[in-house]
């Protein structure tokens, strides 16, 4: 059994504050790896105008994680799933032989009721929240916590998620970076432009095969 974290996003681009919290969520959870979703399409975020084209974010996020135990996919691209729950599921039925904890920045936690079936989801895998300041006692945050503090876990115990099931909520307070996303893309808006050449050679549904072949061998 392998312990696997899992951190899904746009990566638009992926950036240093993305390595940083996968590495240092490995040491706090004692994970095996950290695998990157890449979304082909964040459904809360239809019609932003800055999004680079999937290829690009896909590569950033390969050049990010070169190096570590960060594997990127684009299984989200392959299996045609736009919902972190049906993402999740799939990723259960395909790999039951590992254990999976999804990666939850407590920024994201006000939009979290917003998301498809996300009780759903909490009940399909366990959740570490990495705090971030500023963001944990906002007012859409609350409303999701009011269901899910039941399933909270003391911080202290993380390294032992695996002993129980879901739902299981964990928060991490990790050593911050404060590298932005957003703030990268208003210091260069073209970024992808000038990222290193895409992959030419693709697989079926015009997806990187470099992507999939990191994935699946090491998940075998």
């Amino acid at each position: 059994m392998a312990r696997i974290g899992l951190l899904g996003g746009s990566f638009n681009p992926a950036h240093r504050g993305h390595r940083h919290i996968s590495l240092e969520a490995m040491r706090a959870l004692g994970l095996d790896e950290v695998w990157w979703l890449v979304s082909p399409g964040n459904p809360l975020k239809q019609g932003a105008t800055d999004m680079a084209p999937f290829e690009a974010r896909l590569t950033s996020a390969e050049d990010m994680a070169r190096g570590s135990r960060i594997r990127v996919s684009d299984f989200e691209v392959r299996e045609g799933t736009r919902f972190t729950v049906d993402t999740v599921r799939r990723l259960k039925r395909r790999y039951p032989q590992h254990r999976f904890i999804w990666l939850l920045g407590s920024d994201t936690l006000p939009n979290f009721h917003k998301w498809r079936d996300w009780r759903g989801l909490a009940r399909e895998v366990s959740i570490a929240v990495i705090r971030r300041p500023g963001y944990d006692s906002s007012a859409g945050a609350m409303r999701a916590l009011g269901w899910l503090r039941r399933f909270v876990h003391p911080s202290g115990q993380a390294r032992r998620w695996t002993e129980w099931s879901a739902p299981a909520i964990f928060f991490l307070r990790l050593p911050p970076d404060p590298t932005s996303a957003t703030a990268i893309r208003a210091q260069d808006p073209s970024w992808y432009r000038r990222s290193p050449p895409l992959a030419k050679h693709r697989g079926r549904r015009g997806v990187p095969r470099f992507a999939r072949r990191r994935l699946d061998r090491t998940s075998r």
